[in-house]
């Protein structure tokens, strides 16, 4: 083989492997095959954990059952880039704090978890000042 060739080759080799180990690191999942959107769920929780970071934020909270018994309900937000550009930040929601939470319940048997919401306070106000977080519902 020609070095011109074997030059050409190994570019294009180095090219393909490239991709295949990039790909899975720059794709992204729709919500659809992890959460219904012909499930939605509605609850009013008390923040126990707020997780900011990569790849998505997620927000824990302790909802009272109607026996008074506790579930702890995962929310899965966006990625801290894009609910910044909504004006959530680290500090936009503190332990102890009320939030009213409807979205897509996870199709996870057993899990208490959802996605693509709408939150606010328990009064409807928003959560920050440029508005309720409304997720879109990608699937």
């Amino acid at each position: 083989m020609q070095s011109r060739h074997w030059l050409a080759f190994s570019a294009a080799l180095i090219m393909t492997i490239t991709t295949w180990l990039l790909a899975p690191a720059t794709a992204h999942h729709a919500s659809g095959p992890f959460y219904d959107p012909e499930n939605r769920v509605e609850f009013e929780g008390t923040v126990t954990r707020w997780v900011f970071r990569n790849p998505h934020a997620f927000l824990f909270l302790n909802v009272e059952n109607e026996d008074g018994s506790v579930t702890e309900w995962q929310v899965e937000l966006g990625a801290p880039v894009s609910i910044r550009r909504a004006g959530w930040t680290p500090d936009t929601l503190a332990i102890g704090q009320r939030v009213l939470v409807s979205g897509n319940r996870s199709r996870a048997e057993g899990s208490n978890g959802v996605c693509c919401v709408r939150m606010t306070r328990p009064d409807g106000r928003p959560v920050t000042e440029g508005g309720a977080v409304e997720e879109e519902n990608v699937r």
